[in-house]
């Protein structure tokens, strides 16, 4: 680790089997923590690369639990979180509307950090006991097209480095990681951001790992399709800013979509069902109509956008989406 510290000092990046083998090293208590802070300081300051983030995930599943869900060619969605715009639960519930529009969807995700709700919240606010086993998930994604991965039970890395980001108490690279990690390495990934440098990072990592994706971004800085103004997406295929307008949507007022001041882990809960049974305000809906499209499209791309919007609008309509989500709580509880 001296070595590795010299290098970075000096201005040095290193290469992915670097960074694989300093994670592990890690996990095996090899360093002591001050070397590790200064290592995760020091990528810090001069910035993560490519070949580094691969890396340091690529050391995370390998110390974790995998899970083997290849045969669905799972899609997930997911944010990076720490938009600080604390809107409501709309990837997770998108992943319901996906599902019952006739996709696998594994999500991976965690209990709120900067939020009133997190993935893992809304959804053991619903009953849900999180699991590791193979072959329950695997029962949840073949029965109702859904399996929920909480991050906790498979990144056994991370509580190695938990201490020292706690302390430090500003964001790392651990915090990019996230997005990264999902233990079934899933087929698609539709991946929110919340700034242009991320995207830029994001794609030419995915671009990498080979698989298929679409990244979002509003440009208002939500790390999700907000339609509080235009947005880009950008995958292996497109690249284009998109305005609410010219999808069919109405622009969105950010009061209508939040649910962060005032809000309870029980508001969240209201919400969501309310979108999954067809209830909620028109903003609401529209949110998450407009990311689940994006996610079948980063799935599926010889459907145009508009054939998207209305399969995600038929899920919620038909009543699919809310019993996608009732026979998940009954697989899952």
């Amino acid at each position: 680790m001296k070595d590795i510290l010299k290098r970075l000092v000096a201005g040095e990046s290193l290469s992915s089997a670097e960074t694989e083998q300093i994670l592990i090293g890690i996990t095996k208590e090899a360093y002591p923590p001050e070397q590790v802070t200064a290592f995760i300081m020091g990528i810090q300051m001069r910035g993560v690369t490519v070949e580094e983030i691969l890396g340091l995930r690529n050391g995370i599943l390998a110390t974790g639990v995998p899970v083997n869900l290849d045969e669905f060619k799972p899609l997930d969605i997911v944010g990076t979180g720490g938009d600080s715009k604390n809107t409501f639960n709309i990837s997770t519930c998108s992943c319901f509307v996906v599902a019952g529009a006739g996709y696998k969807v594994a999500k991976h995700g965690n209990y709120a950090a900067t939020s009133v709700s997190g993935a893992s919240n809304v959804i053991e606010g619903h009953g849900v006991k999180f699991t590791a086993d193979e072959d329950r998930l695997r029962r949840s994604i073949e029965q109702c097209g859904v399996a929920y991965l909480h991050a906790p039970l498979f990144a056994r890395a991370l509580k190695f480095v938990s201490g020292i980001r706690r302390a430090l108490q500003i964001p790392t690279c651990f915090n990019l990681l996230g997005p990264l990690v999902n233990p079934c390495r899933p087929a698609y990934q539709v991946l929110g951001v919340a700034n242009l440098d991320q995207m830029r990072l994001y794609n030419n990592v995915n671009q990498r790992l080979g698989i298929g994706y679409c990244i979002v971004n509003s440009l208002d800085g939500y790390d999700e399709i907000s339609l509080t103004g235009p947005f880009k997406a950008q995958s292996r295929i497109m690249e284009k800013i998109f305005t609410p307008e010219e999808l069919g949507f109405h622009n969105v007022n950010p009061d209508e979509i939040c649910g962060g001041e005032g809000q309870t882990k029980d508001d969240a809960l209201r919400v969501f069902d309310a979108v999954l049974s067809g209830t909620a305000t028109r903003s609401q809906t529209d949110v998450v109509v407009a990311n689940s499209a994006f996610a079948i499209h980063a799935v599926d791309p010889a459907k145009s956008i508009e054939e998207c919007i209305a399969a995600a609008r038929e899920s919620i309509g038909s009543g699919k989406a809310m019993a996608t989500l009732k026979k998940f709580v009954e697989l899952n509880s």
